[in-house]
């Protein structure tokens, strides 16, 4: 567990390093992705302060939570597939991979309670990468005022896998700015305070541009 302690020591104080350079002031929640190691590794970081998990299939989750006898609040940050919704959504408090009508429906069917969804933005428009076009997410989040049990939190993306920091921060940039749009809205179902991106290579410069959750995983608990 030192090695977790140590581990989040750094990734607090970069953190804060990145709040400080940019005067900013969001509060800035760290998810612990533990969908690649033990269910020991992962009880180790909830004993070191992280109660925030992401797990990224239905079985990691399944299996993990199972086990474990704490209180962590639990993020499903892979992609969903609608046949398997009813495995996983009362089973978890976040959701970051909302991109899809037919899967909210099946949220909403299969839904005991009122689930915090992040819509998933595909910004860089990789076509390796899940998630609804700039263009789409606004009427997209429109047309889910009928679910009752979905609120959208926020949005949630993925910078492209390069060392070129200026496309990073274009990507997260730009899904700020379409929060901002979002919030305007003033929809009472989707409130859209958060921005969930960032991961263990470039959360810093997320942090800079105003995440306010950040999925780390290799840097932390691998």
């Amino acid at each position: 567990m030192a090695r977790i302690i140590d581990n989040l020591n750094t990734i607090s104080k970069k953190i804060d390093e990145a709040k400080k350079r940019t005067q900013a002031t969001q509060d800035v929640t760290i998810i612990a992705v533990t969908k690649q190691v033990s269910t020991e590794r992962a009880v180790e970081a909830v004993e070191a302060g992280l109660n925030h998990l992401g797990e990224n299939r239905p079985e990691g989750l399944l299996s993990k939570k199972g086990e474990m006898n704490n209180q962590a609040i639990w993020h499903y940050i892979g992609s969903l597939q609608s046949r398997k919704v009813k495995q996983v959504i009362n089973e978890i408090d976040y959701l970051h991979s909302l991109d899809r009508f037919s899967l909210a429906e099946e949220i909403n069917k299969r839904a005991e309670k009122t689930i915090k969804c992040f819509v998933q933005v595909n910004v860089s428009g990789e076509q390796t990468k899940h998630g609804l076009s700039k263009e789409e997410v606004i009427p997209f989040i429109q047309s889910l005022q009928q679910f009752d049990k979905i609120q959208v939190v926020g949005l949630m993306t993925m910078a492209p896998n390069t060392e070129d920091e200026t496309i990073i921060r274009h990507v997260f940039r730009e899904l700020k700015k379409l929060q901002q749009d979002v919030v305007e809205l003033n929809l009472p179902f989707a409130p859209c305070q958060e921005l969930s991106m960032g991961m263990s290579n470039d959360f810093d410069i997320a942090v800079e541009e105003g995440a306010t959750f950040v999925r780390i995983g290799t840097a932390l608990v691998g």
